[in-house]
């Protein structure tokens, strides 16, 4: 009886133990959700609260407790103060979303101060893992699509001269960077270079692409932020009838995002973009995946490129707070258990690279058509296995610090 009562009490111990290690992790979240940019922010948000939602048992009995800033305008001074805020206020001990590029480079050194992860979920110049140790991103570089697309926009669409144009940002000058250095190796010409203003408002697109019309390269390759400014262009595109002048639309894949294709119309159709996602990927994950976004979201609403990346990237912190117990205070042991981490989600497999703390996946050359069903679509033609950021395989410019 002594025994039993011994270890009836032992076992309440542990279980009382048990209850009181389980932690509460607190993660900032930093999007934009408000202004000409917030469709990017929703995205990210919308699968971030998808996988808490589908997944909190899954860290059991550890919890997240989610807090969101507006990561404001694409300058990175409102996306510096508020993520400042959480750490020195709210204590977060981890910190994801960050659509724009500006705001994860004027955060670097807070974080690095701080010693607080900055998990990107988009946020996409090459150069911004070199910044920080404490930078892990599980979105993209824009090399990612961009250097591959140079290649094969010369070698398989047959663009022997091309015109770029690009909003005027760092995302923007690192995608055209990467697409001229693939492109100008496989042979082709840049003809007219083009820069299109800032990301802060959607401009009138019209009278850059009436350049590149008179210009008449063989294909225009565009980067513009995703959502508005996507939408923006492809209504250029297509008034100006740069297609029936056969000049080919090509880019990344910002340029054709899912929740907004089917109000693009005519004009998107034959456009080829280099991507890691589109809705249209035929794989288990992904079919899960949208089913879940639509009962979640409604039958119209669309999961894009960014909300797949949002669902990996809360998947990798989930997978981190499972790893560590859910002991996130020492930031350097967060980033060490990302590092390699892997897994099949909506884009297909993913990986951290242990090297550079950057995505490795698959990136798909995709051409938009019209569906039987009378909606557009998009169609494989080809892929590129296991993508790393040939940015730093180069050891091109800030790429190679």
């Amino acid at each position: 009886m002594r025994i039993l009562r011994w270890l009836g009490l032992t076992a309440l111990a542990l279980a009382v133990g048990g209850t009181a290690q389980a932690a509460s992790v607190k993660v900032g979240v930093v999007l934009p959700f408000s202004g000409a940019n917030a469709d990017l922010g929703h995205q990210i948000d919308k699968a971030f609260d998808l996988y808490v939602k589908l997944h909190a048992k899954d860290i059991a009995p550890n919890k997240v407790e989610i807090i969101k800033r507006d990561e404001g305008p694409p300058t990175g001074a409102v996306a510096k103060r508020v993520t400042t805020e959480l750490i020195t206020n709210d204590k977060v001990q981890l910190v994801t979303g960050f659509v724009f590029s500006p705001s994860a480079i004027a955060l670097a050194p807070v974080i690095t101060q701080a010693k607080v992860p900055m998990v990107i979920a988009n946020a996409g110049t090459a150069w911004i893992t070199n910044l920080s140790p404490y930078i892990v991103r599980l979105s993209f570089s824009m090399w990612d699509p961009a250097y591959p697309m140079g290649g094969y926009a010369y070698n398989k669409i047959g663009c022997k001269t091309a015109a770029v144009a690009y909003t005027d940002f760092p995302p923007g000058k690192d995608s055209i960077e990467a697409f001229e250095t693939g492109y100008k190796k496989a042979g082709g010409k840049v003809t007219l270079t083009i820069p299109m203003g800032s990301p802060v408002q959607v401009p009138d697109f019209t009278p850059f692409l009436q350049r590149v019309k008179d210009a008449h390269p063989d294909c225009l390759y565009a980067f513009v932020p995703s959502g508005a400014h996507a939408t923006g262009i492809m209504k250029a595109y297509g008034e100006l009838g740069l297609r029936k002048a056969g000049i080919k639309l090509i880019g990344p894949m910002d340029l054709i995002p899912d929740n907004k294709l089917q109000d693009m119309g005519d004009a998107a159709i034959g456009t080829i973009v280099m991507g890691h996602y589109a809705v249209d990927l035929d794989s288990p994950a992904n079919k899960k995946f949208k089913e879940e976004w639509h009962k979640a979201y409604g039958a119209d609403s669309y999961p894009d490129f960014m909300s797949a990346a949002g669902w990996d990237t809360m998947h990798a912190i989930f997978d981190t707070i499972n790893k560590l117990h859910g002991n996130l205070s020492d930031g350097m042991k967060v980033v060490d258990a990302m590092k390699g981490w892997s897994a099949v989600g909506p884009r297909g497999p993913v990986k951290i690279d242990p090297a550079t703390r950057d995505i490795v996946q698959n990136e798909h050359v995709m051409e938009v058509y019209r569906k039987p069903d009378g909606k557009l679509g998009e169609r494989i033609l080809d892929t590129v296995k296991d993508v790393k950021d040939e940015c730093k395989v180069l050891k091109i410019g800030r790429c190679g610090k």
